[in-house]
């Protein structure tokens, strides 16, 4: 089985192709938030660098393309998601 982290950076890469892609599980600062719940991997952090697919769209079409890209894993099991993108 996968885990969360791993799920994330697949999808990214394979849509997105990107030159770089880090994905940080950030959950362990938001253990005992009562949205945390006893999931293990909820918080994410995604610095996505050089992908063409993304290049020339707004900020915000940006970053609904990668929440459409994540939509499955969203709002169960990802609680949060940030990003950056470059």
């Amino acid at each position: 089985m996968h885990t969360v982290q791993t799920q994330i950076r697949d999808i990214l890469e394979e849509a997105l192709r990107p030159a770089q892609l880090t994905v940080r599980d950030d959950s362990h600062r938001h253990a005992g938030h009562a949205e945390a719940g006893s999931a293990q991997e909820t918080h994410f952090f995604v610095h996505i660098q050089g992908s063409k697919e993304l290049k020339g769209l707004s900020r915000v079409q940006q970053q609904r393309r990668v929440y459409q890209l994540l939509d499955d894993l969203m709002p169960h099991p990802i609680h949060a998601l940030a990003m950056k993108i470059e």
